[in-house]
């Protein structure tokens, strides 16, 4: 039993040594490098901006952020330096005061990669399994 679990664990970790790039932190050769300490940022300003989060008090601030999924977009011929485009959806409880509990949240936001960085714009919503467009 233990001998096909191995296995199965290994074939997973072939599989994914295979599979394309995500978008993700990754090393300094891949498109999507820094990425995630975008999207670090991006919680933190989710925290400051949210008005639902901002005027929070202090120990009812926003909670139990999650990144529900990062998408891939295509570069469309006239974005001329543009390296890499990704939409990014990310769950969130806020607080109501109205109601005096959490309720669900999201926000979404588009990155864009050029040769200055990393940038970031709202989005309208995406399908938070797949940030599928709507």
């Amino acid at each position: 039993m233990i001998e096909r679990a191995a296995l199965a664990a290994l074939a997973i970790f072939s599989l994914a040594a295979c599979s394309g790039p995500t978008p993700s932190g990754g090393s300094a050769q891949d498109k999507f490098a820094g990425l995630d300490g975008e999207i670090s940022a991006w919680r933190e300003d989710i925290l400051k901006a949210r008005a639902d989060c901002a005027a929070a008090p202090k120990d009812k601030a926003c909670r139990a952020f999650e990144v529900a999924c990062k998408g891939e977009r295509e570069i469309a011929a006239g974005e001329s330096g543009v390296d890499a485009k990704v939409v990014s959806a990310m769950t969130f409880e806020a607080w109501d005061p109205a109601r005096s509990e959490y309720h669900p949240a999201s926000a979404f936001a588009e990155f864009v990669k050029t040769g200055q960085g990393w940038t970031r714009q709202d989005t309208p919503p995406v399908n938070l399994s797949t940030c599928a467009s709507l």
